[in-house]
């Protein structure tokens, strides 16, 4: 691809201050592209302003749940990538609001203003039958996406994990001051995926390397139960703890008490998805709608782990080094 040409290029990104948004930014700019961050709080995404050259990242504001700051945000773009979801409900922003209206708007806005490259961020475990809301609205979203542009490309991704995650670092913090490590659904499976992979595989969407109209499942090397992937952790952390397992009806019940509390640790949704199995489908491997057909090779979480973990360890970055 001509360099001179794809520094012409604009990519709007929805949701691009948060942990997978820097991430994504990240692997834009390395290729050249111009990133517009569209984000309720453009003063959040001032961290991100050193990756790029003077002027190659612009933050401005938009909210998905208001249609003329998404079109003002899209406006001369030349691609655009959605990565805005939550975890739990706040306020106005609902999974409804946010995953399924915000979806819908911003492929309407891409439509009308001629913009068919849009890639778009779901999760593996997206079912319109599910249980969870974030999973039902999760697939609305990707039907929405679909109705307006059959051509956009869908990510699926496992659960991520990188520096800023909020899976590994929580339970390492965690692991600090508590004997005990509670663990809602112990023995179900994950595929966790490096958040630079997948950053990865959208700046390759976005550069028309990836097949149009096509939902791909993003997981790692590796499938491990949430019970293995803690005791990988506590080894990285050099620290002892009991796992305890929670069975889910009380689970349940602590997500109900807890969901009502303003940090929102844990929900009953929450634990609705931790019941089922979060790994890529036969089907997606079969028709390598993965990495592989990305032609990406996935970093497993053992190698990336010591990178960033290294802090909650007794002595540090030094607690080895006397063993």
């Amino acid at each position: 691809m001509n360099h001179a040409y794809v520094k012409s290029r604009i990519v709007t990104v929805f949701g691009g201050s948060g942990f997978v948004g820097g991430h994504v930014v990240r692997a834009l700019v390395r290729r050249g592209y111009r990133v517009r961050i569209a984000v309720r709080r453009p003063e959040l995404a001032g961290y991100l302003q050193p990756l790029g050259q003077v002027g190659q990242i612009v933050a401005v504001q938009a909210n998905v749940r208001v249609p003329w700051s998404v079109e003002r945000a899209i406006s001369g773009a030349d691609a655009v990538v959605n990565l805005v979801g939550i975890l739990a409900r706040r306020g106005a922003q609902t999974f409804e609001a946010v995953h399924t209206q915000g979806a819908r708007t911003i492929a309407a806005a891409c439509r009308t203003a001629g913009i068919s490259n849009l890639v778009h961020m779901s999760a593996i475990g997206a079912d319109p039958d599910s249980d969870s809301e974030y999973a039902r609205t999760k697939a609305k979203a990707e039907e929405a996406i679909r109705a307006a542009l059959p051509g956009a490309i869908v990510f699926r991704p496992s659960i991520q994990f990188g520096p800023e995650d909020r899976f590994f670092n929580r339970f390492a913090s965690m692991a600090r001051v508590s004997p005990v490590l509670p663990l809602i659904g112990a023995d179900t499976r994950f595929q966790p995926v490096f958040v630079g992979d997948v950053a990865e595989a959208v700046a390759r969407a976005v550069a028309g390397e990836a097949a149009r109209g096509t939902t791909y499942e993003l997981g790692g090397p590796e499938v491990k139960t949430f019970r293995e992937l803690m005791e990988i952790m506590l080894r990285e952390i050099d620290r002892r703890r009991i796992l305890l397992p929670i069975p889910f009806p009380i689970a349940r019940l602590m997500g109900g008490v807890l969901q009502l509390l303003p940090g929102k640790l844990l929900t009953v949704d929450q634990v609705r998805q931790l019941a089922v199995d979060n790994v890529v489908s036969a089907a997606a491997k079969a028709e390598r709608r993965t990495f592989a057909g990305l032609g990406i090779v996935p970093s497993g979480v053992e190698a990336i782990l010591p990178s960033y973990l290294v802090r909650f360890r007794p002595r540090g970055q030094f607690e080895r080094l006397s063993a």
